[in-house]
């Protein structure tokens, strides 16, 4: 996951992976997402595809909005920004706050009699800058900042230590972390040469007070210097090339009251090149290539290709791509204090998928339907209890179909469906994957009801799924399928005032995911947002 061009996985964590659920919205332009290996170009950690993720920028005269919402589980939500350009000078600012302090997660079966449930709380404070300087007409700078701190108090796990049997805790835990994101930037054009040179750095603190499994710290940071490189080689054939070091590090902190003493760190030096092809009669293909050398695991080589055919008396696209990805460890995974293990190897994965979509009348109907697979390698999975030790025992096939299809049913309506179905097996067991629903369906309509007035609603189907209870005592049953319906309606008072507002869940579907922690039910939330 890549924001801004940083990569925001966060070191600390269990799995290396970027932990989402502290990313405020506000602020974000757009969000690109690719699917399938993206080792080639993105190394370790993109084995399944990437999301990237583009904040807005500034230009113009200032602009200056503001919002705030309230309503159900206690929500309150704030965010200010400033916006605009001064001379060379580009600037974005944004300030949100996120508060929910009611939310019911614990399903009232499971507490033992005579306990109450303690309902979740969370709060954010999230704090993001975008600045650029056009030093010359072909040489600027940037620099992207982020800081997020966040309180949640949840219901964890009680243990019985014989058994190993667990049930949701009287008591809440409290989770605290301190996020730290930042990237500076120079791009330069020369020629032909369309160049841009990076420094990132990136530092987590997750604090945590669990009255029943003791205390945690933990503190992990990553810095990465990459360069990049666009060749316009001839008409129509465009070369990428690339280099980049990255350091990640753990450095000593608490686990389940037990201390870690010793640092840690894994260091990746990598370098890269795809070559963009446009062959005429809308014949385009991309190729990459990519060379990782970590500090731990040694050398891997990526690549991928992805060609595309656009036939434009048709309205026919069709498309193609095979590629390879890899996922290294987590210094978590490999040295955490339970379940750690310095033996694991790395995740591999090679995918491929073949596409057509297909547009009609004069493209206001549009549709499209991919068949993918991808096999994956040294799934690392934790092991019994009582150590939980991970180990690379596993192994994957993912294979499906996607399709969609678009409809502006009038200038004003756009009607949108999706359909996914996934067949996620583990390849030595042939058992389904878990948490994997076989079917996944949307319906979505945006109607522009007038110029100040829109309406907008998503109807999700999720099938029928395999997972664990909340221990786990039970490792396989089967989770029913369920509906839910979202609605939301802007009304533009003004230039400058706009109230809003939105239903989640408008169904008030009962069900949990994963098994043992409740979804929300019907929340209906409102605001008012002013633009100056």
């Amino acid at each position: 996951m890549l924001l801004d061009g940083i990569d925001i996985a966060d070191p600390s964590t269990a799995n290396g992976a970027a932990d989402i659920s502290k990313l405020a919205a506000g602020g974000i332009a757009k969000v690109e997402v690719l699917r399938g290996p993206q080792g080639a170009l993105y190394g370790s950690d993109a084995i399944g595809g990437v999301i990237n993720i583009i904040t807005k920028s500034g230009d113009g005269p200032l602009k200056v909005n503001a919002d705030a919402e309230g309503g159900n589980f206690d929500t309150f939500n704030q965010r200010a920004s400033a916006s605009g350009s001064r001379g060379d000078l580009h600037y974005a600012v944004t300030v949100q706050h996120l508060h929910s302090g009611a939310t019911p997660v614990t399903p009232l079966n499971l507490l033992p009699p005579g306990h109450r449930r303690n309902d979740d709380f969370y709060d954010n404070v999230t704090a993001s800058t975008k600045l650029g300087y056009d030093v010359t007409d072909n040489f600027d700078l940037g620099l992207v900042g982020r800081y997020t701190n966040s309180l949640g108090k949840i219901t964890g796990d009680s243990f019985d230590p014989v058994t190993f049997a667990s049930f949701p805790s009287p008591t809440r835990t409290r989770i605290e972390t301190l996020q730290y994101e930042s990237r500076a930037t120079a791009h330069l054009v020369m020629g032909r040469l369309d160049q841009t040179l990076g420094l990132a750095y990136g530092s987590s603190i997750l604090a945590s007070q669990d009255p029943d499994n003791g205390n945690g710290r933990q503190i992990g940071d990553r810095i990465k210097l990459d360069w990049q490189g666009n060749v316009d080689v001839s008409d129509g054939e465009t070369l990428v090339l690339g280099a980049e070091t990255a350091r990640d590090a753990l450095h000593p902190g608490v686990a389940f009251g037990f201390p870690s003493p010793l640092s840690r760190g894994i260091t990746t030096n990598a370098g890269y090149a795809e070559l963009q092809s446009d062959f005429g009669f809308g014949l385009h293909d991309s190729a990459s290539i990519r060379y990782d050398d970590n500090s731990r695991f040694g050398n891997k080589t990526t690549w991928r290709i992805a060609p595309a055919w656009l036939i434009e008396s048709s309205g026919t696209k069709l498309k193609a791509s095979a590629g390879t990805g890899f996922k290294a460890p987590a210094l978590q995974q490999l040295f955490g204090t339970f379940g750690g293990n310095a033996k694991l190897k790395p995740e591999t994965s090679f995918g491929y998928d073949v596409g057509v979509e297909q547009s009609l009348l004069d493209g206001a109907l549009t549709g499209g339907v991919t068949w993918f697979r991808n096999d994956i390698r040294n799934l690392i999975v934790s092991g019994p209890a009582p150590t939980f030790q991970l180990a690379n025992i596993g192994r994957a096939r993912t294979d499906g179909v996607e399709s969609f299809i678009a409809w502006k049913a009038l200038d004003a309506l756009t009607l949108r469906a999706d359909y996914t179905y996934t067949d996620a097996l583990d390849a030595g067991t042939r058992l389904a994957l878990l948490r994997r629903p076989r079917h996944k369906a949307s319906v979505g309509a945006d109607w522009q009801v007038s110029d100040d007035f829109n309406l907008n609603a998503t109807l999700l189907y999720v099938g029928a799924q395999i997972d664990g209870n909340r221990d786990f005592s039970i490792p396989r049953l089967k989770m029913p399928d369920h509906v839910t319906l979202d609605v939301a309606a802007s009304y533009r008072l003004t230039e400058t005032w706009t109230l809003f507002g939105r239903i989640e869940n408008a169904t008030d579907t009962n069900y949990q995911s994963p098994d043992g922690f409740l979804r929300p039910g019907i929340g209906a939330y409102g605001g008012i947002k002013v633009n100056l």
